[in-house]
């Protein structure tokens, strides 16, 4: 079961499909018991809130993939999204260790499980724009970003509501509205065809874009630790190479989860990353927080995602570190963020200059 309450989401464990979804200040509400039942939202009126259908639930697949044109709540931010196209990425997981692994010091000089990536599905999707002011404290809605124009080597633009969803954080509905999310690339990307399940296809725009943005757009390693109860899950991505004063600096972007597997609330306080590339070079950030915030994980708000950049003047290095989290009593434990890799798509020379359709 799932609720919000006051802007924020509250999951209730020990319960599969099913539940309740709802805002109580006037965004939406979604009531929902055992499959085939309708999704609902409200409508303001002068005399109070009317629930309005918004779909039906179906079953989360088991097996196989989602098609383009699935829509979904995201099961840990409450999002509605629909489905563009699905990703083949390799999870390194290293909650699950080999029956040999073995203790080894990596290149990151991480004490880590070996670990061997299997073969896992994520989504590139959609973030309807009525839910995006609802969940900017826990997500970032702007997760994809680019290069800009040539002229300035740290510009960087973003492209609002794409979203980036694992096959588990999918709870598929359907709906019989012709235009169920509302998003600037929606009418773009695809159109209504009542004959397909689901009935909404892709254009050829969007077949189009995906092939010329695939290199800034494909995930293909995902990271994820768990370190007293919280997870952390790490997805980076090459976005090109600039010349920059005589020399070449590559630009990576990366996607952090934070998700708390406990029912103890505890704060993000600190940040301490070690950066090695392949020139030579080890550097050491430390800071308040990510990305301005001080994030409280708790049972009622149990995850937080943001993105950043990093830039090395070398085509590959690695990234590995910790997050410091502070308990109710004011104690401090350190989270290890799983070591990833950045390596640079050599066979692509210049990052897009904008969105093409």
């Amino acid at each position: 079961m799932v609720k919000w309450f006051g802007g924020c989401w509250r999951r209730w464990r020990g319960v599969g499909v099913g539940g309740s979804w709802g805002w109580m200040r006037g965004c939406w509400w979604v009531g929902f018991i055992g499959p085939a039942k309708p999704l609902s939202a409200p409508r303001n009126r002068l005399e109070g809130k009317v629930l309005e259908t918004v779909g039906v639930f179906e079953a989360p697949k088991q097996h196989g993939k989602y098609e383009t044109g699935q829509l979904f709540l995201h099961s840990v931010f409450g999002y509605r999204g629909i489905v563009l196209f699905p990703w083949q990425a390799r999870l390194y997981d290293r909650d699950v260790a080999s029956p040999v692994a073995e203790k080894s010091e990596n290149t990151a000089g991480h004490g880590s499980k070996e670990v061997k990536g299997k073969t896992h599905t994520y989504y590139q999707v959609l973030i309807d724009a009525r839910d995006c002011p609802h969940i900017s404290q826990r997500s970032q809605t702007e997760a994809v970003t680019f290069l800009a124009n040539h002229d300035d080597s740290r510009a960087l633009y973003a492209i609002p509501g794409l979203d980036y969803v694992s096959h588990e954080d999918i709870l598929p509905y359907s709906s019989t509205d012709q235009v169920p999310i509302q998003h600037e690339l929606f009418e773009r990307f695809l159109m209504y065809d009542q004959t397909k399940v689901p009935p909404f296809v892709a254009r050829d725009t969007l077949c189009a874009w995906q092939e010329k943005n695939h290199p800034w757009l494909e995930l293909s390693d995902v990271h994820r630790e768990t370190t007293e109860n919280i997870r952390v899950t790490v997805i980076p991505f090459y976005m090109g190479m600039r010349e920059a004063q005589n020399s070449h600096v590559y630009w990576w972007r990366y996607c952090i989860r934070l998700e708390n597997l406990d029912s103890e609330v505890v704060q993000l306080r600190e940040r301490h990353w070690r950066i090695f590339s392949l020139s030579g070079t080890l550097e050491t950030v430390r800071g308040r927080g990510v990305v301005g915030r001080e994030p409280v994980l708790s049972k009622e708000q149990p995850a937080f995602q943001y993105s950043s950049h990093v830039s090395l003047q070398a085509s590959s290095g690695h990234m590995w570190g910790t997050f410091r989290f502070e308990r109710p009593d004011g104690s401090h434990f350190d989270v290890r963020i799983p070591p990833f890799s950045l390596e640079s798509n050599k066979d692509e020379k210049t990052p897009p200059s904008g969105l093409h359709w």
